[in-house]
């Protein structure tokens, strides 16, 4: 009997994290056609600032070349879900910036308010996040609870 397991033809860890990405897709979707967010809800969502498609000002990306962690909680505006990815407007330091962000560069994203995460690896990257500063848009910042519930992350274990 042998221990190794078979190299899979099958990509399931990319089906896997791409339809986990759909899940955040349809979140924000439905905080777009509601007009707002529900409840208590809010969200960190976690995404590499230098991923294919991401566009964010420049002194974003020169504070948080590699990650950034931003929240929709009360000030953020003009959200637009695209099957591809989102955009949003924020402030930062009082200065107003448009972030177009790909599903493909979220690393996480969290629902403290539900106590619901999801971690995602970066496409090319097997690593995990490096650490990073808070983004700090404006806005109260709630803490996330990381006691580990209602966390889902997905690692297949990559060959290497």
């Amino acid at each position: 009997m042998n221990d190794k397991t078979p190299d899979s033809l099958i990509p399931y860890d990319e089906i896997v994290q791409e339809a986990l990405r759909a899940v955040v897709g349809r979140v924000l979707g439905e905080v777009e056609a509601s007009g707002g967010l529900p409840g208590e809800h809010h969200f960190y969502i976690t995404f590499k600032t230098g991923a294919a498609g991401v566009d964010i000002p420049k002194h974003l990306t020169e504070r948080f070349p590699d990650e950034m962690t931003i929240v929709l909680q009360n000030k953020f505006w003009d959200l637009k879900v695209q099957a591809d990815g989102f955009s949003v407007g924020l402030s930062f330091n009082q200065l107003p910036a448009k972030l177009v962000i790909p599903f493909s560069a979220v690393t996480g994203f969290v629902d403290p308010a539900v106590d619901f995460a999801l971690q995602f690896q970066a496409q090319g990257d097997g690593d995990g996040p490096e650490p990073h500063e808070e983004a700090e848009n404006d806005g109260p910042v709630a803490t996330p609870v990381e006691d580990g519930s209602n966390v889902v992350t997905v690692d297949f274990g990559r060959k290497k």
